[in-house]
């Protein structure tokens, strides 16, 4: 569902210029189709073009519904999703689990400017009780698919979201995000089979209800080859 609202609102001018060519068309049909009915003169070609009638107002009915519901969704519903209001567009959808590759080449010259680069298997910025990431732990190798464990529960919660980010580097990519509080349970999963592995960072960011970041909790961990 989050992919097709996304569809519709990246894509949104596209559509109106299409349902747009469209009213054209069938404006012209409904008025090529009332001239012949004014012009028949046979019992016949009067039922004919009351039929092209009838297609016609079905035709631009149609338009009209669609063209309503493409606004409906981007001027009211889609605004009004927290994820899609308040999460930067270059980050990937919020409600649907997906991460992105860093690629190779630019992971090994991080790698070849930070030979000595290794985990320090410290956590910072966590709130205990209320932004927290417990597992997996800071230092953890880990590979393939993973339960993240932790704690997101604020005053004013808004939602949270959870993002990765090569070790050195402030390129987050957003894995996930949700929108109920979450005390000391899952907040979801990461499939890093298809990321490079490496040295990352991975944190959690819990925003208030006023759409206010706190500052996030942000652990090393390192991926390791399937």
């Amino acid at each position: 569902m989050a992919t097709i609202l996304r569809f519709f609102a990246d894509y949104a001018v596209l559509i109106y210029l299409l349902l747009t060519i469209g009213l054209v068309f069938t404006l012209h049909a409904l008025g090529r189709a009332r001239h012949e009915l004014l012009e028949s003169v046979f019992g016949l070609e009067r039922e004919l073009a009351r039929g092209h009638i009838n297609q016609a107002v079905a035709a631009l009915t149609l338009v009209i519904l669609l063209a309503l519901s493409e606004l409906i969704l981007t001027a009211f519903l889609i605004p009004n999703l927290p994820a899609f209001s308040i999460l930067p567009t270059q980050t990937l959808n919020p409600l649907a689990t997906q991460t992105s590759t860093i690629p190779a080449e630019l992971l090994a010259t991080i790698q070849a400017l930070t030979p000595e680069s290794t985990i320090t298997a410290q956590a910072s910025g966590c709130v205990p009780g209320q932004i927290m990431i417990t597992d997996p732990k800071p230092g953890d190798i880990i590979k393939g698919s993973i339960k993240l464990q932790g704690t997101a529960n604020i005053p004013n919660f808004g939602f949270f979201k959870y993002e990765f980010s090569a070790e050195g580097l402030d390129t987050w990519q957003t894995i996930l995000a949700g929108n109920t509080v979450v005390q000391d349970g899952w907040l979801g999963d990461w499939d890093t089979s298809l990321i490079t592995p490496g040295f990352y960072d991975l944190r959690l960011v819990v925003t208030d209800s006023q759409g206010s970041a706190l500052p996030p909790c942000i652990i090393p961990v390192q991926i390791a080859a399937l």
